[in-house]
């Protein structure tokens, strides 16, 4: 395992001091939170009563009969992204990454496609799979008309890279549908919905995410599923034959819960068969993407590059 951006772990781990002090001031999130609780949360989440920034590069439409996708199409077109935000499944939308997905669509040249894919708990799994699915089906069949390319590209942060892989191994097994999409971008992403040991052993420390906000978040998506169910590969990726899937690029922070899902995913993905990079943030917290730190814009043109020339 290389860790990188060590240089900027002083300001890293200040940040999560920092927001460790500020969570500290507020209630613990239920685990399993009714309908009122669970609309405040996604109200205050990550920003308060302020509402996203929708900029109008951002196209609203509604794809393979009735999936809802946020498009961005930037002048010259060399590939199609299609993204899948995070939010533990139950949180999060298409039109909150609107800066950060359009500035990756003007950089990398890609049409980006981020999906409105259905939640819980009001919508449990297998629903937010299907969306994501039915989005992917769409774009191998219609991309070429719709962007005037074929290239294709996959990825998304925590909920979203596990929606990612999830997606590719339905394609492939339901379909037979391998290689549309060249590559898969993946950003702390839990890979096994029974917890490995890094979710385990992490403990309560108030950082974006910890075992028991993991085990909500499970509990929210999968309910009354235990953890032998929640290790079926349908549910948990890291169990499953991953043979056949594209070159991948996968990060974690050092302070992430699922720090493991990583390490152990990437070398289940090499010995499939897949090159993979990999990268260990040092001191990052899990969803460090989201707040304006140095390891922060290195990420973005990581992410940008390896879009690029992927």
């Amino acid at each position: 395992m290389t860790i990188t951006d060590e240089d900027c772990l002083g300001e890293t781990l200040a940040f999560n001091e920092q927001f460790e002090a500020a969570a500290a001031n507020r209630p613990p999130r239920e685990q399993t939170p009714d309908a009122t609780v669970l609309a405040r949360l996604r109200r205050n989440r990550l920003g308060g009563d302020t509402p996203p920034v929708r900029l109008p590069h951002g196209q609203d439409r509604v794809v393979a009969g009735g999936v809802g996708v946020r498009v961005f199409l930037p002048g010259q077109v060399d590939g199609v992204y299609l993204h899948l935000h995070g939010g533990g499944w139950a949180f999060g939308s298409a039109d909150r990454q609107d800066e950060r997905l359009w500035r990756l669509a003007v950089r990398a040249r890609l049409a980006v496609v981020s999906v409105e894919y259905r939640l819980a708990p009001e919508h449990p799994f297998p629903a937010g799979p299907d969306d994501c699915e039915a989005a992917a089906r769409w774009l191998v069949g219609h991309a070429a008309a719709e962007f005037g390319t074929g290239r294709l590209l996959i990825g998304g942060e925590s909920a979203g890279a596990h929606l990612s892989v999830v997606t590719l191994l339905r394609l492939r097994d339901r379909h037979g549908i391998t290689g549309a999409f060249r590559a898969a971008n993946l950003l702390f992403g839990p890979y096994d919905l029974s917890m490995t040991p890094s979710q385990r052993s992490f403990g309560s420390r108030r950082l974006l995410s910890n075992t028991d906000t993991l085990r909500g978040s499970y509990e929210l998506v999968t309910p009354g599923m235990g953890a032998e169910r929640r290790r079926a590969a349908e549910i948990s990726p890291l169990f499953a034959d991953l043979t056949g899937l594209p070159p991948a690029r996968m990060v974690v922070g050092t302070e992430d819960p699922l720090l493991d899902d990583s390490l152990f995913l990437s070398q289940r993905w090499q010995a499939a068969g897949a090159p993979v990079q990999l990268g260990v943030v040092a001191g990052a917290m899990h969803g460090f993407t989201l707040f304006p730190l140095t390891i922060t814009e290195r990420e973005q043109e990581r992410q940008r590059e390896f879009l690029a020339n992927a």
